[in-house]
């Protein structure tokens, strides 16, 4: 059925489920080799085995970009996230933990997206369904497990009062001003990126694989109101006529059998690539980037699939895979392999000043001279808070924050667009009046903090708990179906 792709939106999930805890478990290393040859099980968690398409129908929920898709890491980290729901899950069956048909009702009652003049209003509780395209059985089951997983962390995190020594600290920490003194390291950088046409060729020789597109070629068609009933209404009508679509679709049906059932226009077809662009290196303007990223989740194995995309209705079926190779004197081969030499400089000079500083070799004489050496002005600063980001990037601003004073360090952007060499001059601490909104605010973060604290021993319990196995041959082929 839809369940893959009637999820809500993350707006409505913040109207209805305000208290809803997120899952903060995160198992990187967890699980051993699944030895076993069926590829259909993607874990085993004790003596109960997980389908591979029940996590294939988690990663299609968690709107991955083409570009996550296509990283390894995500995928795993995502299995890894995966498996932390299935464990909590299986926590809550063993801790017997329920609520009342009562107190689910009462529950729903109380979201003010259901009342009408202060009161519950079940005209407004059907037509919130409706429009969401849900059914009432499913959504009341989301409701009660996400109500069960509160019960659980509440029942961890319970109770516990930071002291003031904690609120202090968590004040500071994010109050206190810092001087600081840069080098843009990308100024030294950009006198080493002097690439000749043989570093060029050399580079694409090694990489031509790399530089392959892969094209799709779609026929597709929007499914609104008026094509599938002849009125423009979102009705029961409507989705039962999508349900019908999902259905024919999981039965094998193609795209003609189905425009032929329901008396459908024709469909329109499109051919581009990862960067929604066509073959002659024109951008799409018919699809979304969103929709484009759908495309490049069909395979052959499962050429025809029905998606909704902001309450819109999309049904897709690929019609060929193409593979090209790029020449190397295409400018966007060319401009992507000096990005790629250039990083690979901005990686080796930012891993040895890191060796430099992790041995004890840069201190605020070498700094100095560093910036003498490649004539380069070092630029100094006050931080007068962690979310002071005039100049500097928060995540940059974060790493500065979580070094003391008197200290050499490296900062960079994920991406490794920005990139600095940091002294750490001074420090000027803060202090919280008591019985203030900051100190109130700073009472939280800190309990906060502790319950954090408390869930990673509690992800290594349940680890321990359950065996954990992972087949990471069925990894490996779902990490190929989805490219």
């Amino acid at each position: 059925m839809l369940g893959t792709i009637r999820k809500f939106s993350s707006s409505i999930y913040a109207k209805v489920f305000l208290l809803i805890v997120a899952i903060p478990f995160i198992f990187w290393g967890m699980g051993d080799l699944f030895t076993g040859g069926n590829l259909n099980t993607i874990v085993k968690i004790g003596k109960d085995k997980i389908h591979k398409q029940e996590f294939i129908n988690y990663l299609r929920m968690e709107s991955l970009t083409v570009e996550q898709l296509n990283d390894s890491s995500v995928i795993e980290q995502a299995l890894f996230n995966f498996i932390g729901e299935m464990l909590i899950l299986k926590e809550i069956e063993d801790m017997k933990i329920q609520l009342s048909d009562e107190s689910l009702s009462n529950i729903i009652k109380n979201q003010e997206l259901f009342k009408r003049e202060n009161k519950f209003s079940r005209t407004e509780y059907e037509k919130f369904l409706i429009e969401n395209n849900y059914n009432a059985i499913f959504f009341e089951q989301e409701i009660l497990q996400r109500e069960k997983k509160k019960q659980l962390f509440n029942f961890l995190g319970g109770g516990i009062v930071p002291s003031n020594f904690l609120i202090n600290m968590s004040f500071d920490k994010a109050n206190q001003k810092r001087n600081i003194e840069y080098i843009n390291l990308n100024e030294v950088i950009k006198k080493r990126t002097n690439f000749s046409e043989s570093d060029i060729q050399k580079y694409f020789d090694q990489n031509k694989d790399s530089f392959k597109e892969i094209y799709k070629s779609v026929n597709f068609l929007k499914l609104v109101p008026k094509n599938l009933t002849g009125i423009n209404e979102y009705n029961d009508l409507f989705f039962k006529k999508i349900d019908e679509i999902d259905d024919l679709i999981a039965e094998g049906n193609n795209l003609n059998s189905i425009l032929e059932k329901f008396n459908l226009q024709s469909p329109k077809s499109i051919t581009i690539n990862k960067l929604g662009k066509n073959k002659d290196a024109k951008t799409n303007n018919i699809l979304s980037k969103e929709l484009l990223q759908k495309i490049f989740i069909i395979d052959d194995s499962e050429p025809t699939i029905l998606t909704e995309h902001k309450n819109e209705y999309f049904i897709f079926e690929l019609t060929k895979n193409e593979i090209i190779q790029n020449d190397i004197n295409n400018k966007f081969v060319k401009d992507e392999i000096f990005l790629n030499l250039e990083k690979k400089i901005k990686r080796k000079l930012i891993v040895e000043l890191i060796d430099k500083i992790n041995n004890k070799k840069f201190k605020k004489n070498n700094f100095d001279d560093f910036a003498n050496e490649h004539d380069i002005s070092s630029v100094k600063i006050k931080l007068n808070n962690r979310n002071d980001d005039k100049i500097l990037k928060r995540d940059m601003i974060d790493q500065i924050y979580s070094f003391g004073e008197k200290i050499v360090i490296v900062v960079t952007d994920i991406s490794l667009s920005e990139n600095y060499l940091i002294y750490i001059d001074s420090i000027e601490n803060v202090s919280i009046t008591k019985n203030s909104e900051e100190h109130k605010q700073h009472f939280l973060l800190s309990r906060d903090k502790i319950v954090s604290e408390l869930y990673n021993t509690y992800d290594s319990y349940l680890k321990n708990k359950y065996k954990i196995d992972i087949n990471y041959k069925a990894l490996d082929s779902i990490k190929n179906y989805i490219r």
